[in-house]
């Protein structure tokens, strides 16, 4: 029997040098999130807001196909609605995601 360990990307790495090739005037921006020791899913969608801001609706859709959440990372989207004590469609639009999924969340997650 074959096991096959998949490993995360180093984030850390990627996103670093492509501020320094691409966006060098936002390097001081996005440091603090690049010198934590473990960069999760919440900070890569930070640094992807910093450096390319709003897209447009194509890019946007096409984008969301390909996300993927950790469970660290639904916990703290979780968190956020009970502190700004919004509900799932806010909550929703705030993260760019489907009501649904924040529905499906809470359903395994509170």
């Amino acid at each position: 029997m074959i096991k096959i360990i998949m490993k995360q990307p180093n984030y850390k790495k990627i996103y670093t040098d492509m501020i320094k090739m691409n966006f060098p005037d936002k390097l001081e921006v996005c440091a603090y999130i690049l010198d934590k020791t473990k960069i999760t899913s919440m900070d890569i969608i930070t640094i992807q807001e910093k450096l390319f801001g709003i897209q447009n609706n194509f890019t946007e859709q096409s984008s969301k196909r390909f996300r993927s959440y950790d469970k660290s990372t639904i916990l703290t989207i979780l968190d956020y609605q009970k502190e700004h004590r919004i509900n799932n469609s806010e909550l929703a639009r705030h993260f760019k995601l489907s009501r649904n999924t924040v529905s499906k969340w809470k359903k395994l997650f509170v």
